[in-house]
């Protein structure tokens, strides 16, 4: 959603990340990947995660599942899609639609204020994020030849995953931009 920040806001959306990590380490985030947005931090999934539907009940380490809504005006949540894990997130075209029906003037948003700075211990560092990615892509199309007939189902999903990494790696650049 960075990468397409001006279209959200142009669709007149405000960016949001949320995530059951610490605000130090959610500052750290928005740092390494030059956020134009600010992420919330919810690390015991009471105030938002849960209640929104986004926690992961199936991972041992109390993450969230990726997940988007749209929130009108007026307050009511007119779109919502919640990933099935943390690999599963929602497609950008999608939600753009989504925003572009609902005929909102377009909004500005002030960059994040960043607190205190803490990654986690686990971190990967931004030099890393490349292989990383290069590296989940050619998984993903490793495992999915070995199911190939396995049906449309699980196709898709591989062909969507890959296709996700690959605007997170098409993003590298630009993120490198904005964090100089």
């Amino acid at each position: 959603m960075a990468q397409r920040h001006e279209e959200f806001l142009g669709r007149g959306a405000r960016v949001y990340g949320l995530s059951a990590d610490s605000a130090p380490m959610n500052t750290a985030i928005v740092e390494k990947l030059a956020l134009p947005f600010p992420v919330l931090s919810d690390p015991d999934r009471t105030q938002a995660v849960t209640p929104l539907g986004f926690a992961d009940e199936k991972d041992p380490r109390q993450i969230s599942r990726p997940g988007t809504l749209i929130i009108d005006p007026d307050g009511d949540v007119v779109f919502s899609v919640t990933g099935r894990d943390y690999a599963d997130r929602p497609d950008e075209d999608d939600l753009l639609r989504a925003l572009e029906g609902l005929g909102l003037l377009a909004a500005t948003q002030s960059p994040p204020e960043l607190g205190e700075s803490r990654p986690g211990e686990r971190a990967m560092p931004y030099e890393g994020l490349p292989h990383y990615f290069r590296g989940a892509k050619f998984a993903v199309l490793a495992v999915r030849g070995r199911y190939r007939d396995t049906g449309a189902e699980f196709a898709d999903d591989t062909k969507r995953y890959v296709q996700m990494v690959e605007r997170y790696l098409d993003a590298l650049p630009a993120v490198e931009v904005r964090r100089t």
